[in-house]
C-alpha cells in the first residue's frame, strides 16, 4: 500500500506540473514598507506596494505585476485588497495611498470618516483644517512654522 501512495503522489505531483489538475490559488497580498498593503511577486519574498502594481514599469522580476490580466480593465481586475473606493463611485486610490496623508481621492474620503479609517494624526503630523488641498485633517510637522499658513487658524505657525 506504500508504493500505491506513492505512486498516486508521483501522478498527482505530475498533473499538477502539466497544469493538467488545478492548483491552489497563489494568493498575492503582503505587507510592503511602512505597513502598508502590498503585491507578492512570484518570487514569494518581494512585496511591492500597491501603487507599484500596473504603473507601466516592472517591480517584479518577471513582470507578473504588469500582466494584461491584472492590468486590463482597472480597477476591476485587480484583487480587492489592492483598490480603495472613493466616496464617489466613479474615483479610486490604490489601498496603500488610503491613511497616507494625503488627499489622494479629492474629497478625503481616503483619509478621513468610515471608509477609511484611519488613525489619528501621528506624532510626524499636526492636526488642524488645513488650507491646502493636498491634506485633510493633518499636516506634516515638517510645514509648522515654515511661514505659509496651511491650518485656516494659523496654528501650524503659531502653535505647532
Amino acid at each position: 500500500s506504500a508504493v500505491a501512495l506513492l505512486i498516486l503522489a508521483a501522478i498527482g505531483g505530475l498533473a499538477v506540473a502539466l497544469g493538467l489538475w488545478p492548483r491552489a490559488p497563489v494568493t498575492r497580498f503582503c505587507v510592503a514598507s511602512n505597513n502598508r498593503t502590498g503585491f507578492l511577486c512570484d518570487d514569494r519574498a518581494t512585496c511591492i506596494p500597491a501603487s507599484q502594481v500596473c504603473d507601466r514599469a516592472s517591480n517584479c522580476r518577471n513582470g507578473e505585476d504588469e500582466q494584461e490580466k491584472l492590468c486590463g480593465d482597472l480597477p476591476h481586475s485587480l484583487p480587492g485588497y489592492l483598490v480603495f473606493h472613493c466616496s464617489n463611485p466613479r474615483y479610486w486610490v490604490y489601498a496603500d495611498q488610503r491613511c497616507n496623508g494625503m488627499n489622494d481621492c479629492g474629497d478625503c474620503s481616503d483619509e478621513m470618516g468610515s471608509l477609511a479609517a484611519c488613525p489619528l494624526c501621528g506624532s510626524e503630523w499636526w492636526s488642524c483644517s488645513p488650507v491646502l488641498y493636498e491634506y485633510c485633517s493633518c499636516i506634516p510637522r515638517r510645514l509648522c512654522r515654515d511661514g505659509i499658513q496651511h491650518c485656516l487658524d494659523w496654528s501650524d505657525e503659531y502653535v505647532c
